[in-house]
């Protein structure tokens, strides 16, 4: 194989692994952070549904503190929580309110993971597409 060849191969497998391959495992990342908002939205929507389902107006829970310390609070009234909407902001939202929130903050996140999945996507094809130019130039066998 020729000098020449060797340098064209060598740059589009630097490409695959200096490009490609970081833009992948970050792409990965991003949406798997997504993913664990939706998880923290069902759950929070899990709850005030059954909160309601069960007519709870006050409630006694362990707190975590921090390092797994634990400490046990009273909470007097129930039908108002406070929801992280995010930028370190807290709202004070009624059941109905905050329940709206969810179903909104879920569907953007809908979209968001929608959106990282095609990313992800095009990302394995353009690596896939460079491997194809490589075995190309190389003109080995088709797998």
């Amino acid at each position: 194989m020729n000098s020449e060849l060797q340098e064209k191969v060598g740059r589009f497998e630097e490409f695959i692994d200096q490009r490609l391959k970081p833009d992948l495992v970050h792409a990965i990342a991003e949406r798997d952070k997504v993913f664990e908002q939706q998880k923290i939205f069902s759950d929070l929507r899990r709850n005030i549904e059954n909160l309601e389902k069960n007519c709870v107006t006050s409630l006694r829970t362990m707190v975590n503190l921090g390092s797994e310390v634990y400490m046990q609070a009273d909470v007097p009234d129930t039908r108002h929580i406070f929801v992280d909407v995010g930028l370190g902001f807290h709202v004070e939202f009624t059941w109905p309110e905050a329940l709206n929130f969810i179903s909104e903050r879920e569907e953007k996140l809908a979209r968001q993971i929608e959106e990282y999945t095609q990313l992800i996507a095009s990302i394995k094809a353009q690596i896939k597409m460079v491997h194809e130019g490589i075995r190309e130039l190389l003109e080995l066998p088709v797998q």
